[in-house]
């Protein structure tokens, strides 16, 4: 039977009344009763500093209500104030469970609010961080847990306590409370800032993980630098999750920073952490690093992963370290893994790139045994590198085998066999690759059209050429580049009539050409003899409006020089009228006489040089003066060739020919000069010389011909007629002075030096063809380059 008993100023404790028992109040402060009632027993909640202090009177009733005893019994109790009860009269300190019972009650029913801290604010016992703990382990509210923390921190009997903030923070992450999360770490950080961050070093690093494993990594980052900043020691469980995080995120950078920082510390990876530092690390380019990782993994008793593997081989590969990749894969085989196709692929990539196709087709070899079909892609790689690399049978066979494998070769697979067995004169293997591709619906590229042409020309199979050009054309490409090129074999070749063939098929298909072509056809036709052919060309240059320059015009005159035959000849003059030139003019009039011309020739010729613009054509004047006095010397007209050298010296197209040292030594260099200028020089010079030295008395000591060589011979020749004092070395002629004035004295040398050179034109041209056999007079002259004209179309 249940009894209860009332206070006469206020009911504060349940009392439990238990049958045969009833406690009363002895000399040694306990209460025991013996009455005639059933038996009771009382458990009190009581305070007060003075424990043998009793303060209030109490009535125990029975179940009908009559007062069974009444005395003094129990003192007031205010709340917080004592950490124990009276049984009797002893102190019995209250139970945890007990304490943290009624505690986990007021917060269930209350969860947070002022009624709630009321309510905890009239507890009749002082609790402590054991209760608070244990309370927030036991409730499952996350809310209700951060009620009674809060409460707890404004307590003074309230101290930081590693183990309830773990626990706190484990409700807020089963209820996936990252603010709340946020907000206690805050409050966490004040603390330990008060007490010493190393107390909640565990806290710490339980929030970041927390953190990192929701993927807030942005809110983790920034504890990071908080408790780094605080000076707690980070563990390596936090430094692995936040750059898991970070590398799961795709920010590889912020995982290297944590990584720096978690080498600083001397803290080490994990296995799932090396999983992803080191794929992180080589595809962000920092291999060594990377693999530096890896042989730390292995140290530390990791097993690697097929991952870790696959992104080493795959990066050392790229980045051309061909050596490292291919010890890796070889290690990865030791480690029991299988290479996969894209392995494989990256591998044959790598080496195939870097030139290496042996071992590329090796690995190839490889692939196809490790049961795995190589794609579209592999196959065009392997065909076209081999392809370019001049390695044609291993191309083909290849080749032959992507289209067994039902692979369609695309352009630039077909493209790069037809062009290396194009480059390597194979003229039927390359057809046969043209007419598959065309047959397999494929266009080929230009530069696959402009190989096949190329070879095509240089095999002179013209009428084949035309056929592929016209097809070329059919497929929009403007062939007039390509056309042209083809031009241009035929005439570096030589083959002047496939030339003009070719010209008159450009010609028909309504295909234009350039002028530059055409004066290459042109000079090519001049070259071969062809001066009938030579014309029409010239003429189509001139009248598209392409202006002959001083060199175009002066080689013709070369062949004129040359030429041996009348009707050649006369050819050759109307080529000559043809270029409508101002020398052409210039050489007319110095052959009138000087009624015609109404000036004597040296104004004449004085006039002409006066209109030359030396500074783009000093080279072509040169060249012009060497092969005019050829041409002169060969027609007799020796006069008009002393006025023309005379000319040329005064604008000093030949500025170091004449050369005096006062009194030791006078000097004439025609080394630069053709036969007929070097003759005309030698005698005017000559002439000038014994004026200097008969009219003015000046005789130097020596005076030296400088005749190099090959003119040598002629200038002997010449000079022995008349009994010269010139001795002849390796490439001067020379005599003292003395003897050079006692020889120009003579009458016969006078009559030498002013009239003119007694050898007849036949003779000189029978020199010309023995000291110039096969190349014309103006090779000596050091004529420029032939310039290139980009001139108007055909």
């Amino acid at each position: 039977m249940l009894l209860f008993y009332r206070n006469l100023k206020h009911t504060r404790n349940l009392v439990e009344i238990y049958r045969n028992y009833h406690p009363f109040r002895n000399t040694s402060g306990s209460c025991n009763f013996n009455v005639k009632g059933p038996y009771f027993s009382s458990r009190y909640y009581c305070s007060g500093k003075n424990s043998d202090e009793w303060t209030e009177d109490v009535e125990y009733l029975d179940e009908s209500g009559s007062v069974i005893y009444s005395g003094k019994g129990i003192r007031s109790v205010e709340p917080g104030m004592d950490d124990h009860v009276m049984v009797g009269g002893l102190k019995k300190p209250i139970l945890n469970a007990s304490a943290v019972a009624k505690l986990v009650e007021i917060v269930k029913r209350w969860r947070w609010g002022p009624e709630m801290e009321t309510q905890l604010d009239k507890l009749q016992f002082i609790p402590n961080m054991t209760h608070i703990m244990q309370a927030l382990k036991v409730m499952e509210d996350s809310d209700a847990s951060l009620s009674l923390f809060r409460w707890a921190k404004r307590q003074p009997w309230y101290k930081p306590n590693d183990a309830c903030y773990i626990t706190l923070f484990d409700k807020l992450n089963q209820s996936r409370d990252f603010d709340g999360i946020q907000s206690v770490f805050d409050d966490m950080v004040l603390d330990s800032g008060e007490n010493g961050a190393s107390s909640l070093f565990n806290a710490y690093n339980r929030v970041i993980q927390y953190l990192a494993k929701a993927e807030k990594f942005e809110v983790a980052f920034c504890c990071f630098k908080k408790i780094q900043e605080s000076g707690c020691i980070v563990d390596t469980g936090t430094y692995n999750s936040l750059i898991t995080v970070f590398l799961n995120n795709g920010l590889p950078y912020k995982a290297f920073e944590i990584y720096e920082n978690m080498e600083k510390a001397g803290c080490s990876l994990d296995a799932s952490s090396y999983e992803l530092m080191i794929p992180s690390l080589a595809k962000s380019g920092r291999l060594d690093a990377a693999f530096k990782l890896f042989q730390q993994m292995k140290v530390n008793n990791f097993r690697p992963g097929f991952g870790i593997f696959a992104s080493l081989v795959d990066s050392m590969g790229k980045a051309g370290r061909l050596d490292t990749s291919l010890k890796v894969y070889t290690e990865m085989q030791s480690f029991g893994f299988r290479p996969s196709a894209t392995m494989f692929v990256s591998l044959i990539e790598s080496f195939v790139k870097a030139g290496k196709l042996e071992t590329a087709l090796r690995l190839w070899d490889e692939m196809k045994k490790s049961g795995f079909r190589p794609n579209y892609g592999l196959y065009t790689m392997i065909v076209e590198s081999h392809a370019k690399s001049g390695k044609l049978d291993v191309a083909m066979s290849v080749f032959s085998d992507m289209e067994k494998a039902g692979f369609l070769p695309t352009p630039s697979t077909y493209s790069s066999l037809l062009e290396m067995h194009a480059a390597s004169g194979q003229v039927d293997a390359a057809m046969k690759l043209y007419n598959s591709m065309t047959n397999a619906g494929l266009r080929p590229g230009l530069s696959t059209y402009t190989a096949l042409l190329t070879l095509l020309a240089k095999k002179k199979l013209l009428d084949v050429s035309a056929k592929i050009l016209l097809e070329m054309k059919a497929m929009g490409y403007s062939v007039d580049v390509n056309a042209s090129d083809v031009l241009m074999v035929y005439i570096k070749d030589g083959s002047v009539d496939l030339a003009l063939r070719w010209l008159r098929f450009m010609g028909s298909s309504a295909i234009r050409t350039n002028n530059f072509i055409i004066r290459q056809l042109f000079e090519s036709c001049m070259k071969s003899g062809v001066y009938e052919q030579a014309k029409p060309l010239l003429e189509t240059y001139v009248n598209s409006a392409a202006k002959v320059d001083l060199i175009l015009y002066t080689s013709i005159l070369a062949h004129l020089v040359r030429c041996q035959d009348e009707n050649n000849e006369r050819h050759l003059m109307s080529i000559l009228s043809a270029t409508r030139h101002k020398a052409h003019t210039f050489m007319c009039g110095l052959f009138t006489g000087p009624e015609q011309r109404k000036q004597p020739v040296l104004t004449f010729v004085r006039e002409f040089f006066q209109g030359i613009d030396y500074e783009l054509e000093e080279g072509a004047s040169r060249y012009f003066v060497n092969v005019l006095l050829n041409y002169l010397v060969l027609m007799g007209q020796i006069n008009r060739a002393r006025c023309v050298w005379k000319v040329a010296y005064e604008n000093k197209l030949f500025p170091k020919a004449i050369v005096f040292d006062q009194h030791i030594a006078w000097s004439l260099d025609v080394r630069n000069l053709s036969v007929g200028a070097a003759l005309v020089a030698v005698v005017h010079t000559l002439h000038r010389f014994r004026k200097r030295m008969l009219y003015y008395g000046v005789v130097p000591r020596r005076i030296k011909l400088v005749t190099g060589p090959t003119l040598k011979i002629v200038v002997a020749q010449m000079l022995s007629s008349v009994e010269s004092p010139f001795e002849v070395s390796k490439v001067v002629l020379r005599a003292p002075g003395d003897a050079v004035l006692d020889w120009f004295k003579k009458p016969i040398v006078q009559q030498f030096l002013l009239n003119e050179i007694p050898s007849r034109a036949d003779i000189l041209m029978h020199k010309l063809n023995i000291l110039f056999p096969t190349s014309a007079p103006e090779i000596r002259s050091l004529s420029p380059p032939k310039p290139i004209f980009a001139g108007k179309a055909m």
